[in-house]
């Protein structure tokens, strides 16, 4: 081996050495500092069914969404929202929403965003649809209830007001304040 090659050798070994040190010395600090993350992160579900029981176990009404995440630890919010009675309840209503709040310990559900609850008691004639932007939905008692502006439509009639509470297990709707409607024979 020629000088030159021994040499060369020594640099591009020394280089070698020289890069691995510090490169091994050189490394983030925030690998070996970042803390454990706790966060609770919930979950989340695509094409969500959630039933609900009524107080005898049987199905009382069920909850079905395009998606469903859990956003805190006693919150979960549904985008594309349906609320069906089961047959066997003989209570004929089907709210939709765009979105929909349900909190742990709270039997309410809070729709916002085209609320819509449609009753069907088998004739066309009388179908009720219920409008608004906001509702809030106890759906083990039968209870939607809003304190914004609403409008009802019973077949040919309509009706809007400002604030509703309806039992829908008793097809009943008390109107709150400012109560107007075109009612035609």
């Amino acid at each position: 081996m020629s000088p030159r090659t021994i040499t060369l050798l020594v640099v591009l070994t020394a280089a070698a050495l020289a890069s691995w040190y510090l490169a091994r010395n050189n490394r983030p600090a925030e690998i070996d500092e970042r803390p454990s993350d706790t966060t609770h992160r919930g979950y989340y579900l695509k094409s969500a069914r959630i039933l609900g029981t009524g107080e005898d176990g049987s199905l009382l009404y069920e909850i079905e969404a395009a998606y469903a995440e859990q956003e805190a630890k006693d919150r979960i919010e549904f985008t594309e929202v349906r609320i069906r009675y089961s047959p066997q309840s003989d209570v004929p209503w089907v709210v939709h929403a765009d979105e929909a709040t349900l909190r742990e310990g709270s039997p309410r559900i809070a729709l916002r965003g085209h609320v819509r609850a449609l009753g069907n008691s088998g004739d066309d004639e009388n179908e009720t649809e219920i409008r608004t932007q906001y509702l809030e939905f106890d759906p083990e008692r039968f209870v939607a209830e809003t304190e914004e502006r609403v409008q009802i439509r019973i077949g040919a009639r309509s009706l809007t007001a400002t604030g509703m509470l309806a039992s829908l297990n008793e097809n009943k709707v008390e109107l709150k304040s400012n109560v107007r409607g075109k009612i035609a024979p």
